[in-house]
C-alpha cells in the first residue's frame, strides 16, 4: 500500500538539493525504506530527525572573525624614467608673405606670362606681365637730354666764375655775385633735379614690368592682356612659396614644458623642433619645422600666447606627395626640455588636484599629493611624491577614501612603455 507523505517529504528534498552531506543520502534511503513498512508515522518522526542532525553537524563561525569587503582596482607600478617633454596643439598653415600686387604705373597690359594663372607659380624675378613702355622709353630719353644741358650750363658758369676770378685778382675782397658764386649753384642744383627726374623716369620703365621678388603662387589674377591699368590698380593676389608659418596657441603648462621663455627668438637655422601632421586626400600627410619665436605678451583674457613655427619650402615635395598649403590644420608635436630623474605613470592615474591614489603593502588606499612635471593623454611624469614602484591605482573608485580595503584585479608585469629622451 503506498502512503502520500505531504509536507515531510517536501521537507526531506529540500535537504538532498541542498547537498549537505552524505547523511542526508543515508537517511533518505532509510526513510523510503520506513515508507512502505511502518507508514507515514513513522517517516514524519524520521524526517524531524533529518532536520536536527543537519542543523547540530552545520560549521561554527570563529569568534572574532571578521568579513572585509575589498575594493577591486586596476594598478599599474611608477617607473624611474629620463624623458623629453612634448607638446601637442594645433594650428593652421599660412604662408610667411601673402600680398596683392599693385601696378605702379598707367598704360595698356601688353603681355602676360603663361603662369600669370589662378594656382600658378611663379619665381623670383619673373615677370607677371608688361604694360606698354613706349611713353615711358620717351620720358626717360627726355630726362636724359634736360640732364645734359643742365651739365652745360653747369659747365659754362664754372666758366664765367673762372674769368671773374681772374678779371677781379687786383681787387680786395669781391663780391660773390661777381665772383658768380649764385650762377655756379643754381647751375649745380639744375643738374641734380635734372637727375632726379632721370631717376624716375627709368624707375617708371622699369616698373612696367611687374615681378616679385621671392618665389610665389597666384591665388587671384584680375586684369588681362589687351586691358588698361591705371596706377595703384590691383592686378595679383600671391602668396611666398619659400616659407609656411603656423600660428599656435601656447598655454603656460606648454611654455613650462618647452622650457623657452615668453618672446623667444630662435638663431638663424635654429629652433625646437616641430613634426607637424595632418590628414588629406586619404592619407596621413608629415612636415618638419622649426619653433622659432614666442610672442612677447599674453592674452590677457586668456594666458595664453602664440609661438610661430616655420618650414622651409613647403611646396619643393617629391612627385605625388603633398606640399604644406596655407588652410591645412595641423596637428602639432613640439620637442620640449630634457625631464631627467622623473617618475612616470599612466595619466589614469593621475586625480584632480594633482592627487594619486596608491594601493599600499598593505593593500589599503593611500592618497598622496604630487608635483607635476610634465602631463601627455597617456603619461605624467611626476618629479615628487610617488616612489619607485608604488603601486598606482588607474581605475576608478568610488567615493574613495584613505585607508580603505583594496583587492587588484590586474597589475602589469611589465611598466608602461615612455619615450625615453
Amino acid at each position: 500500500m503506498w502512503y502520500s507523505l505531504g509536507p515531510a517529504t517536501t521537507t526531506v528534498r529540500g535537504f538532498w538539493m541542498a547537498g549537505r552531506s552524505a547523511l542526508t543520502s543515508n537517511i533518505l534511503r532509510v526513510a523510503s525504506s520506513a515508507k512502505r513498512i511502518m507508514g507515514p508515522v513513522v517517516v514524519v518522526v524520521i524526517t524531524a530527525l533529518i532536520v536536527t542532525g543537519l542543523y547540530r553537524n552545520q560549521p561554527k563561525p570563529e569568534v572574532g572573525e571578521a568579513v572585509v569587503n575589498r575594493i577591486g582596482v586596476y594598478v599599474e607600478r611608477a617607473t624611474r624614467t629620463g624623458a623629453r617633454a612634448e607638446v601637442t596643439v594645433y594650428g593652421e598653415v599660412r604662408p610667411r608673405v601673402q600680398i596683392d600686387v599693385i601696378s605702379e604705373v598707367s598704360g595698356r597690359v601688353t603681355s602676360v606670362s603663361s603662369r600669370f594663372i589662378e594656382g600658378g607659380s611663379i619665381g623670383a624675378g619673373d615677370a607677371l606681365l608688361t604694360i606698354e613702355d613706349r611713353d615711358y622709353v620717351v620720358a626717360v630719353s627726355e630726362a636724359r637730354a634736360r640732364l645734359a644741358a643742365r651739365r652745360l650750363e653747369l659747365e659754362q658758369a664754372l666758366a664765367d666764375a673762372d674769368v671773374a676770378k681772374k678779371q677781379l685778382a687786383g681787387e680786395a675782397n669781391p663780391s660773390d655775385l661777381a665772383l658768380k658764386k649764385p650762377q655756379i649753384a643754381q647751375a649745380r642744383a639744375g643738374v641734380q633735379a635734372a637727375e632726379l627726374s632721370l631717376s624716375r623716369a627709368e624707375s617708371d620703365l622699369s616698373r612696367t614690368q611687374i615681378s616679385l621678388p621671392f618665389d610665389a603662387r597666384i591665388t587671384e589674377t584680375m586684369v588681362d592682356e589687351g586691358q588698361y591699368v591705371g596706377a595703384g590698380r590691383t592686378v595679383a593676389s600671391v602668396f611666398s612659396t619659400d616659407v609656411a608659418e603656423v600660428r599656435l596657441p601656447l598655454t603656460d603648462a606648454d611654455i613650462a614644458a618647452l622650457g623657452v621663455p615668453i618672446g623667444y627668438e630662435a638663431d638663424e637655422g635654429a629652433g625646437l623642433r616641430v613634426q607637424l601632421s595632418t590628414d588629406i586626400a586619404g592619407a596621413t600627410r608629415k612636415w618638419t619645422g622649426r619653433l622659432v619665436r614666442l610672442d612677447a605678451s599674453l592674452d590677457p583674457r586668456t594666458r595664453s600666447t602664440f609661438g610661430t613655427v616655420e618650414v622651409a619650402n613647403p611646396f619643393d615635395v617629391a612627385d605625388g606627395d603633398m606640399p604644406m598649403a596655407p588652410g591645412l590644420f595641423v596637428a602639432a608635436d613640439i620637442e620640449g626640455r630634457t625631464l631627467a630623474d622623473v617618475l612616470a605613470i599612466p595619466a589614469a592615474g593621475l586625480r584632480a588636484g594633482g592627487r594619486v591614489f596608491i594601493m599600499n603593502d598593505d593593500d589599503l588606499l593611500e592618497v598622496r599629493s604630487v608635483i607635476v612635471a610634465h602631463a601627455t593623454a597617456s603619461v605624467a611624469y611626476l618629479s615628487s611624491g610617488v616612489n619607485e614602484g608604488d603601486r598606482i591605482i588607474v581605475s576608478p573608485i568610488r567615493n574613495p577614501v584613505a585607508g580603505m580595503a583594496l583587492s587588484a584585479i590586474e597589475e602589469t608585469a611589465e611598466p608602461v612603455q615612455l619615450s625615453a629622451g
